[in-house]
């Protein structure tokens, strides 16, 4: 029996959701496994459910050298022991390396970048200092797209593989797809309400926290239209720019509902396809569940999203609502070529690695056995 210390920051969406996947995979298989993070993702995702420990340790999203110390003063504590120290994110990641320096019996440490940075300016130079420590500390690092990858070894990073990040298995709906239509149509700005289509208009599905990665801004500018039988476009998630989003909404009255969370299986069994607009991903559980769900996917040609649509998605530059604008267009006046997207994602949505293959994958990178 090993022990693991999964180490996270702040985390309200896809990151905390894989360590605690892998939290729960480690402990089936025999490991001592702790959860390091802030005391709000324990609260939000139970690591302690899994049968895994879990330690507060407060690391947010921007630098503060007096707090930072004291992270890596209790990190190297809490290491103490460990066989494997696996950070999630580039602060949780350089902050362990700088825990475990020097330290007597220092545990194996694996990164996993969850993201690109795309920050510029005096932020931007902070980060590239944290992938400098990362890459010259880590045992191992995991990165989420091919891009992230090739900028970790151009950094000198040791080993660098591909991080396995799958979606848990897509739940189905829990409400009948009627409600969720009326619903969505209910909710629409009163003159996008009005249309000839009636209630059999299209539903162009968008899941995406609201900010500003994801390129809303592109797909508001592509929404404006017009298309044939005049879609409905709908965006779940939540963030910080929901006020702005609402205010462009309903200053230019488009054909937009701002749903906030929902469960993926509801709103993806009256989607006709899904929009991803981000200017950048690696590996988005929502495209994932698209996949498994057969539906046409259009999105922007970044990060990891090629590699794990194949096939089954019509690719367009980020930031171009013309390019997103022609493709929503092309998709809604040809049904062969929707159909055969639709097969495309049914057939990439098998062939997605589950989460026994990111377990093997992370194990692998540990040095143990699976």
């Amino acid at each position: 029996m090993s022990r693991v210390v999964l180490v996270l920051g702040s985390s309200m969406g896809g990151v905390a959701r894989h360590v605690r996947m892998l939290a729960g995979g480690l402990v089936a298989r025999g490991h001592q496994v702790l959860v390091a993070g802030p005391s709000g993702t324990e609260g939000a995702f139970r690591f302690t459910g899994t049968g895994a420990g879990f330690a507060e340790v407060e690391i947010a999203d921007r630098p503060h050298p007096a707090r930072d110390l004291g992270t890596c003063l209790r990190l190297r504590r809490i290491a103490r022991g460990a066989d494997v120290v696996h950070a999630h994110g580039l602060r949780a990641g350089a902050l362990a390396a700088l825990a475990l320096t020097g330290a007597q019996g220092r545990p194996r440490l694996v990164v996993t970048l969850h993201n690109a940075v795309t920050a510029g300016g005096a932020i931007g130079a902070v980060y590239r200092l944290l992938e400098q420590i990362v890459a010259r500390r880590a045992d191992r690092v995991l990165a989420i797209s091919p891009d992230v990858a090739e900028r970790m070894r151009a950094r000198g990073a040791r080993g660098v593989d591909l991080a396995v990040v799958p979606a848990p298995p897509l739940a189905g709906p829990a409400r009948p797809a009627e409600d969720v239509r009326a619903e969505i149509f209910a909710r629409l700005p009163g003159a996008a309400r009005e249309s000839q289509a009636g209630r059999d208009r299209p539903i162009l599905l968008t899941v995406a926290r609201l900010a500003q990665q994801k390129g809303l801004e592109t797909l508001l500018d592509a929404a404006a239209g017009p298309y044939k039988d005049d879609p409905v476009f709908v965006i779940a998630g939540d963030g910080p720019l929901r006020g702005e989003l609402q205010a462009r909404i309903d200053a230019e009255e488009l054909p937009v509902v701002l749903y906030g969370w929902a469960e993926p299986g509801d709103l993806l069994q009256v989607a006709t396809a899904v929009i991803v607009p981000s200017r950048w991903e690696g590996q988005p559980l929502s495209v994932q569940e698209a996949l498994r769900a057969g539906r046409p996917i259009i999105a922007t040609r970044v990060g990891g999203v090629p590699d794990m649509v194949g096939e089954a998605a019509l690719l367009v530059p980020p930031r171009d609502p013309g390019a997103l604008s022609r493709e929503i267009g092309r998709l809604l006046g040809d049904t062969a070529l929707a159909a055969r997207l639709a097969q495309a994602s049914v057939r990439r949505g098998r062939e997605l690695p589950d989460e026994d293959a990111a377990l093997r994958a992370v194990l692998g990178a540990y040095g143990l056995s699976a």
